[in-house]
Formats: C-alpha cells, structure tokens, sequence
C-alpha cells in the first residue's frame, strides 16, 4: 500500500485518453444510458455506471477513492459538509430503543443532531466522561453504537480507539470515529476495528479555508448501505469541492507537520506566559494526555490545535482577542491561517453547561487553530495581544 503523500496525489486513480493526471471537474448532472437493464437498477456499480448527479459523480469519485486509500478502508463517502456525513450516519445505523454512548465532550451540532433524534426516534443518548475506559465501562447489552473523536473539541483531550476496539464486542455495536483532528497522519481508527470513520474536510483535507465538505469511511457494504442513505438525503459532495480537496489534500502530509510543529511551539510559550492559567495540548510532556497519545499516534506529532485558559474575566479575553493583529478571530480549524475562537460562544454551545463546567470549557478558554505563518510571528502577536 502506497504512503500516505504518494497516495495522496495518486490515489485518485484517474485515468483518460488524454494523458491529463488532473481528473477534470464533472459538471453533467445526468448520464446517458449504456444499459436499460442495468440503468433503472437501485443501485449502481459505484464509479463504473452512472445515472444522475445527485447519486454519483466522477470528480467525486475520485476524491473518494484517494480517502479510501488514505484510512485504509475498502471504499469512502463525500458529503456536502461533515454535518451531512454525521446525520447520514446516525439516520442510517440507529433505530427507535437503541443506545448510544458518546463522550459529554463533542463537537456541539453533533449533540444537537443526537438530542433531537434521541426525542424523535426515542434514541437514548449516554454522555460519559470523555475517555477510553469511560466509555468501555458504559457499555452494555442494549448499546448499539458508540461514536467519539479521537481529540475532543476543544479540550484536546485523546480518547484511546484501540482500547475500545479491544475492549468492546464490535459485532455488536457500531463504533464511529470521528478524526478530523488527527488525519490519517497521526491515526487510520479503521486498523484497530472501527467500523465508520468520519472526517469534516473542511478542516485539514481541504486546507485552504475555501470549500466545506464531509466524508465517511468503512467496509464496501456499509459505504453501500450509507451511498443510499445519501442519494435519498441528497447530501452529495458537489464536483467543484470535490476538486479543491483532491488539490488540497496532495500537500495534507506536509501542512500537517508544518502546524503540528507550529503548534507545539506555541503550546511551550504560552505555558509559560504568567497571563495563561493552563495550556491544553497533548503535544506538552506535561499534559495529562501526552502518554496515551504517544502510544496511538503513529508519528510524534500531536495536531495544530492548542486551547488555554487566561488568567482574568471574560471582558480580559475579549480584550486579547480584539488585540490580535496576525491570528483571524474565526471559527473553524485546519486550515493554512491560524485562527481563536472562544468555545464557550462557538462551537461548545450545545455541551450541557454542567458538562462544560466540567469540562473546564468556560468563558475565559481560547481555542487556537495554528497555521502555517512563520511561528516567530505567531509568537509576537500572542505576546503583545497578552498584553492587555
């Protein structure tokens, strides 16, 4: 199996008359028929026979096939954005009676999707402390799905996969992973026995902060099961995306390191700035989660994200906040521009607020999404921007 860089800017497997090793962008929405028969099937052979845009498309088939390549997993799915890949997802694995267990830390629609189906399909939802043996110990006979993320968001805390997967009767249950913090760089979930692995491409995959996108990975039959999940919810990923993250990810390795190295830099400063309470980064030999992930990451790399906590109120973040000149105040992550967000007004707003606390997820926590900017000059704007 190609590496991960090779497989990167090869693994689309395009191939046409004209020599291009680009695959071109497909706009058609409708295929003619080259077999009646097999053209009014269900189903289709996926990639070999197409009918209709909203089903399956050649650009995006691409793409999919270099995923596939990257988590090792027999296929892959695109979707519009990585909410549409969660809710394809949970809509397509959970019934009414069924039980899922999760960490109490998520990415917060993601719980905004699971409350409301817990409600509408009488799903119970069970929300643990977030870590390996937490989760293992919450399990039990009626539990039907678990679904974590490999670091959490935001507090970057790092949830042993294989240990569940060793831990837990994975013909039983359905065990998500959602890796977007981690990339296939740092962790391929599917090695150890996780059934669906899910990333939001509109992080690291695509890069560039320019295109949103959502994709799944797993064994030929569930992608199957899932592709029809889709083509009714109509979540396909469109072919112009679907280019922009084929182009993004042939330089995945490389910012990857680039903002891990970043970021480890930044976490050791602001560890020792007198202004920082605490720095949650698992890239720090001092943070609790250092050990776990040294042991499952498959380099020594630990991600581009660093939260910390200020010492001070919250009209002191905002002060640091307004005071950064370099460093954009948005809210996403993964991309080429370091960006803080405050997570406790952003992307943590649906977590319990019992949970937060916690959590240590409170109104004076920065998440930093470290780029690819000299890191000399991260440095200088953190510094001056703490000096409010």
């Amino acid at each position: 199996m190609a590496k991960i860089s090779t497989n990167s800017i090869h693994g689309h497997g395009h191939r046409d008359g004209y020599g291009s090793h680009i695959p071109p962008i497909y706009p058609g929405v409708i295929y003619e028929y080259v077999d009646i028969e097999r053209g009014l099937a269900v189903l289709v052979d996926r990639g070999n026979y197409l009918r209709y845009g909203r089903e399956e498309n050649p650009t995006t088939r691409a793409l999919e096939r270099v995923i596939a390549g990257l988590e090792g997993t027999e296929d892959s799915l695109a979707f519009n954005s990585g909410m549409a890949a969660i809710s394809t997802a949970l809509l397509s694995y959970l019934k009414p009676g069924d039980r899922v267990v999760l960490p109490m830390e998520l990415y917060s629609s993601t719980f905004a999707l699971l409350n409301n189906i817990s409600v509408k399909l009488g799903v119970e939802v069970v929300k643990v402390w977030p870590s390996a043996e937490a989760v293992v110990n919450s399990v039990d006979g009626r539990t039907s799905m678990i679904f974590v993320e490999t670091i959490t968001n935001p507090t970057n805390k790092v949830i042993d996969v294989r240990y569940i997967c060793e831990n837990v009767d994975l013909s039983k249950v359905v065990f998500v992973v959602d890796s977007t913090f981690t990339t296939p760089i740092l962790l391929r979930p599917a090695r150890y026995g996780a059934r669906l692995v899910i990333h939001s491409m509109t992080k690291y995959f695509s890069g560039h902060n320019d295109v949103v996108g959502g994709v799944i990975a797993g064994g030929g039959e569930d992608v199957l099961s899932l592709w029809d999940w889709r083509r009714m919810l109509g979540g396909i990923l469109q072919p112009f995306e679907s280019y922009l993250i084929l182009r993004g990810l042939k330089t995945l390795e490389v910012r990857f390191e680039r903002q891990s190295n970043n970021a480890k830099v930044v976490a050791e400063y602001l560890a020792e700035h007198p202004r920082v309470e605490c720095v949650m980064y698992p890239g720090l030999s001092k943070d609790p989660n250092n050990s776990v992930a040294r042991k499952l990451f498959e380099r020594p790399l630990f991600g581009g994200v660093v939260s910390f906590r200020l010492r001070g109120s919250y009209d002191d973040v905002l002060r640091f906040m307004g005071g950064l000149r370099l460093i954009k105040r948005c809210p996403s992550l993964g991309g080429v521009e370091s960006m803080a967000v405050i997570p406790s007004k952003a992307a943590s707003m649906f977590i319990d607020p019992e949970h937060r606390l916690l959590l240590g997820i409170t109104d004076n926590l920065v998440r930093l999404s470290v780029g690819l900017e000299d890191v000399d000059d991260l440095v200088e704007d953190l510094s001056q921007a703490l000096n409010f």
